[in-house]
């Protein structure tokens, strides 16, 4: 444990950070879900259902990368799992949702999580175990998922054709995702948490109008009822949500977290002018899984050239991939810590450039049949991927093979030199025949296949 010289402890940066104070350095806090368990060999699965392992994990992502604040489990599908979605495992990344219990029945429900519902015994535990253990001088963070993304969870891909065709319902079913969320918050705020983040990464797939008619109300209460348990607050977006974020200021949270497809000087102007702290945004892959540590360490320091450090504070764009190499998140750590000695090591040192030559795109004028082609950080673990590649495969399945398929994830080194190479400006996203169709929003299905059919005409 590291503390400022100023006698601060990390905890004590973070809640400056978050009141709005000068800090003597900027506040770290690593988004270390399922990546926890790798630094004991643990699976994600085992990380996520065994309280043990999880506090073990944990324990170990607190001594090795020394932070400020600390989230206790990275997973948006357990309230989804609580209230009848059923769920995919694998060994390196949180669960996904498989099943949507909505999706061809349009019943409101009603019931709200308990204590002792799916697995919130093991979390709530976890929680009480971490805040004995380092409570005093770590930050806890309790990640709630969102409502919009826990609608999505329940009712799948049709909730975009809700936006038009059953307003009213959507509306219905966003006041009761709502409702979870904050009961879900006052069990993790009963428990010891410091700061309740509400994750939301479908924010970025919808419009400022549509934000303002469905999430604006149900958002200013979640944080209202926060501030009122006398904690603080995050509203945590992925994907390029920059047209979102005045709207987002506009429901008080006391912080806003970002990834890298915005760009955080901007996002910084619009945050300010609300006074209202950042957090971010280290790549996931390009930095902390592809890179090296001395690109992470760059970047860290390039960062704090560009923002002051007031209303700032240092993360991972979102949950870290399980096989980060610690050494990377170790280089953020020195990098964060100082700064002026970082860039002395740094001064020499010239980052890998990418081989273009090596990427072959497809001759799109000479094609088969009509390609589409799907780019995200990786469906399974970006939820807002998942539910871009789920639309993209339900109209290509609607069209009985008359249309070719790929997913390009950013995680492989090969697809980030396809991603520069196509000009690909914001993840996920969906092209054509090479032609960008939708960058950040999700189509309706009946959109999508729509834009299909006409190339098959063509």
């Amino acid at each position: 444990m590291t503390h400022d010289p100023a006698g601060m402890s990390g905890k004590d940066l973070i809640f400056a950070a978050l009141r709005h104070q000068q800090t003597p350095r900027v506040p770290w806090v690593p988004f270390a879900g399922v990546h926890a368990g790798k630094l004991l060999g643990y699976t994600a699965h085992e990380v996520l259902t065994d309280p043990d392992k999880l506090f073990e994990a944990l324990l170990a992502v607190n001594r090795t990368y020394d932070p400020d604040g600390q989230p206790v489990v990275f997973d948006l599908q357990i309230e989804a799992e609580i209230l009848g979605c059923e769920l995919l495992w694998v060994d390196k990344a949180p669960p996904t949702v498989a099943s949507h219990p909505l999706a061809a029945d349009m019943h409101m429900p009603s019931r709200l999580p308990e204590p002792t519902d799916g697995r919130l015994p093991m979390i709530l535990d976890t929680m009480r175990r971490m805040k004995d253990e380092v409570g005093e001088h770590t930050a806890l963070y309790g990640l709630v998922t969102g409502a919009l993304t826990l609608a999505s969870h329940l009712r799948g891909t049709e909730i975009f054709m809700d936006m038009y065709d059953h307003p009213e319902f959507l509306e219905q079913l966003l006041t009761y995702a709502r409702d979870v969320a904050k009961r879900v918050a006052g069990f993790y705020l009963d428990a010891g948490m410091d700061v309740i983040a509400f994750v939301d990464p479908l924010v970025s797939q919808i419009s400022p109008r549509h934000f303002d008619k469905l999430l604006s109300d149900p958002y200013k209460e979640l944080f209202a009822y926060v501030r009122e348990r006398g904690a603080f607050s995050s509203f945590f977006v992925c994907g390029d949500a920059t047209k979102n974020i005045d709207a987002m200021c506009r429901t008080h949270p006391d912080s806003i977290s970002i990834d890298e497809n915005i760009n955080l000087v901007t996002a910084r102007e619009i945050t300010e002018r609300h006074n209202i702290t950042i957090g971010g945004n280290i790549p996931l892959t390009t930095h902390m899984l592809l890179g090296n540590q001395q690109d992470n360490m760059k970047f860290v320091v390039d960062m704090l050239d560009r923002v002051d450090s007031r209303n700032f504070i240092l993360a991972p764009g979102c949950d870290m991939p399980y096989d980060v190499p610690a050494e990377n998140v170790v280089g953020v750590v020195q990098a964060v810590r100082d700064p002026e000695g970082t860039r002395v090591m740094l001064a020499n040192y010239h980052a890998e450039s990418l081989d273009l030559d090596a990427v072959q795109l497809p001759d799109y004028a000479d094609l088969d049949k009509p390609l589409v082609e799907v780019f995200t950080l990786d469906s399974d673990t970006c939820a807002a991927c998942s539910y871009m590649k789920d639309a993209a495969q339900r109209a290509t399945r609607e069209l009985g093979g008359r249309v070719e398929l790929v997913e390009y994830k950013f995680t492989e080194k090969a697809n980030v030199a396809r991603v520069v190479k196509m000009g690909v400006k914001n993840l996920p996203s969906i092209y054509v025949n090479g032609q960008l169709k939708y960058s950040s929003l999700i189509p309706s299905n009946r959109e999508l296949v729509e834009v299909l059919e006409r190339y098959l005409e063509d």
